[in-house]
């Protein structure tokens, strides 16, 4: 595990970092890289040790709410399985509901669901339409963005719902793995960013 407890000056320089160049040496330095996992050569970015460090959550919620502070949202759509957890304290402080956006089979009411693209294979995701209020502004929620995949098929179920998407939020980024060009319409905000895998 790894204990964080950054001081007020840190957050003040972190905060300057991220407005240059989204890199936060909060998030860098509270996120694990597990080398050749899953597979040889790979750097694993694990966002569980930012989860798991109380301090480090809290600043990464606390960015949360600066950022849309002053943006009109009336539900916040978290992707499963991180994205549920970044997403639920942020719809707790803004008083606004969680919409959750699962795995297929997992929801039990009338859902509507998209089908994406992974680097070997597909998947699906799903949401009850009751649960996205109709013409409301919505932000989206992830841990991470790669390729993008995920993040728009989100995107495109909202919209097929009848709402807005506000916004994208995640706390990584991959730029590398060229998400701008499936997201390029999307608003996306996101506080570390690597270049490497």
């Amino acid at each position: 595990m790894i204990v964080l407890r950054p001081a007020l000056d840190d957050m003040a320089e972190s905060r300057r970092y991220f407005a240059a160049m989204h890199n936060d040496p909060i998030i860098d330095k509270a996120i694990r890289k597990v080398p050749d996992f899953p597979k040889p050569g790979i750097l694993f970015y694990d966002l569980t040790s930012l989860l798991a460090a109380p301090a480090a959550f809290a600043y990464t919620v606390d960015r949360m709410e600066e950022i849309y502070a002053n943006e009109p949202l009336d539900a916040v759509a978290a992707i499963e399985a991180r994205g549920f957890l970044l997403a639920a304290p942020y719809a707790l402080r803004r008083q606004i509901p969680l919409i959750l956006l699962r795995k297929k089979g997992k929801l039990p009411g009338d859902v509507i669901s998209r089908e994406f693209t992974l680097e070997y294979g597909t998947d699906r995701i799903e949401v009850h339409r009751e649960d996205v209020p109709s013409g409301g502004r919505i932000l989206v929620v992830d841990d991470l963005i790669a390729t993008g995949g995920t993040v728009e098929a989100a995107c495109e179920l909202i919209e097929e719902a009848g709402a807005t998407v506000a916004g994208v939020f995640a706390v990584v980024a991959l730029p590398f793995l060229d998400f701008n060009t499936k997201l390029r319409d999307r608003k996306i905000t996101y506080l570390q960013e690597y270049n490497t895998e």
